[in-house]
């Protein structure tokens, strides 16, 4: 039961954070700031940042681009293992279409895991770019109504693992 309580909580949480059938600019600025957690935008980025780009800015791109692709791994693999459906709404038909299930959100995983990786490799006003921009994301997702606000709290757990993980992995941290 308690469980119940918790899911009827989590999704009227997320209504009341949502604006997806509101028109207006709250509308606008959610659905930009939501997609730019997408993550074929974040490979092309990353990719164009390895061939081209400053030295210092090398290793965190390709840290992130490893971690990117690590996460949505992981991120599938949970997704359909607990196979949670997103809120009803017409919103994001591309993200339902191709991938029907919620939890966690893999923006919210990638976004955060983003920002903690240039945290610890990317120079201090790209990292504090990144962690500012990171909980928008998530918030958006849950505003365009293609997530539940449980969805995006597990998923920035998730990207703060990741990212300490990535950190680890690359003897940033001990």
């Amino acid at each position: 039961m308690a469980l119940e309580k918790f899911l009827a909580f989590d999704q009227d949480a997320s209504l009341r954070l949502r604006v997806a059938e509101r028109e207006g600019p709250l509308r606008r600025i959610a659905l930009i700031i939501g997609h730019t957690g997408d993550s074929w935008y974040w490979g092309l980025l990353l990719l164009a940042v390895i061939g081209f780009g400053a030295p210092e800015y090398k290793i965190w791109a390709t840290s992130s681009l490893v971690s990117v692709v690590v996460g949505a791994i992981v991120v599938l693999v949970i997704k359909f293992t607990i196979r949670r459906a997103r809120p009803a709404g017409e919103m994001g038909q591309i993200y339902r279409k191709t991938d029907p299930h919620s939890f966690p959100s893999g923006h919210a995983v990638r976004s955060l895991m983003l920002g903690v990786i240039a945290l610890l490799i990317a120079p201090p006003w790209l990292a504090l770019l990144l962690i500012i921009w990171a909980p928008l994301v998530g918030i958006a997702r849950v505003a365009i109504g293609v997530h539940y606000l449980s969805d995006v709290l597990a998923g920035w757990i998730l990207g703060i693992t990741f990212g300490l993980l990535a950190g680890w992995v690359t003897g940033l941290i001990g």
